[in-house]
């Protein structure tokens, strides 16, 4: 307590200057119209400001809610079509909803995690998609998460078609960039325009006809080729991948069984 007393006393000049300081600032800003509306506009922005980052706080956490309904939504309407058999589903497939937990777009071998695990039924070479378009296979299957092989991986080969005569062509990635890939195994006696749009085939159990593939980009025939080189942007934007879906294929297993056995 003396050290205290001692203290207030040896600084008591400067504690009483201010003091004196706010006391004369407060008389201003109360007696004067402008420097009063000034503080109290000081104050108000200053509040507005605090309610606007609460604002974008709520309206970040709101977003999040409305993308995994709007996710949730996507997949129920998916599978009702397909338990009608209607558009692109058939009637044997059905889809799941996962979030994309880990992933890699600048690698030659790229990857991404999912929480879709053998506890949800996945398995290894299901399909994997979004709103947008083909995202991948599953490669490794753990209780709780699975391993995708993407399209931008160089291991990836996905079947593909054209649109306008449901040509066949083989969908590769050269590991340059995640917005593109490579359409091969096109003849040259096909002609293909930029613009041409590409879907997936159906010629495998993994995912059914007619999902978004890409737009071809350009293409090029070289001398003495027998078959395009084919650039498609792809549908899929890899940058901004969060939410996706499993394809389930009720007869995969059975197709799977039957092929290999012609091997």
């Amino acid at each position: 307590m003396q050290n205290l007393l001692r203290i207030l006393l040896r600084y008591s000049n400067f504690l009483v200057f201010i003091l004196l300081e706010v006391a004369a600032f407060l008389l201003i800003t109360w007696n004067s119209a402008y420097p009063r509306s000034a503080v109290l506009s000081t104050a108000n922005d200053l509040v507005a400001w605090q309610h606007e980052q609460v604002s974008e706080v709520r309206g970040y956490f709101s977003l999040r809610s409305q993308n995994d309904q709007l996710a949730a939504e996507n997949i129920m309407l998916r599978n009702q079509l397909s338990s009608m058999g209607t558009g692109e589903n058939g009637s044997s497939y059905q889809y799941a909803g996962a979030k994309v937990v880990q992933m890699t777009t600048d690698k030659l071998h790229n990857y991404l995690t999912i929480h879709y695990g053998s506890k949800d039924g996945a398995m290894r070479g299901q399909g994997v998609r979004n709103e947008e378009g083909v995202v991948g296979i599953i490669q490794t299957v753990g209780p709780n998460y699975s391993v995708v092989l993407p399209v931008i991986n160089t291991n990836s080969n996905i079947s593909c078609r054209f649109v306008k005569n449901d040509y066949i062509g083989t969908l590769k990635w050269d590991g340059e960039d995640s917005r593109f890939a490579q359409l091969t195994d096109v003849a040259t006696h096909m002609v293909v325009n930029p613009g041409d749009t590409i879907e997936t085939s159906g010629l495998s159990p993994v995912f059914p006809e007619g999902i978004p593939v890409g737009i071809v980009e350009n293409s090029e025939l070289k001398e003495g080729d027998s078959y395009y080189t084919i650039r498609v942007r792809l549908s899929t934007n890899f940058k901004r991948l969060k939410y996706v879906e499993v394809v389930r294929n009720k007869d995969q297993k059975e197709i799977e069984e039957l092929s290999h056995g012609m091997d």
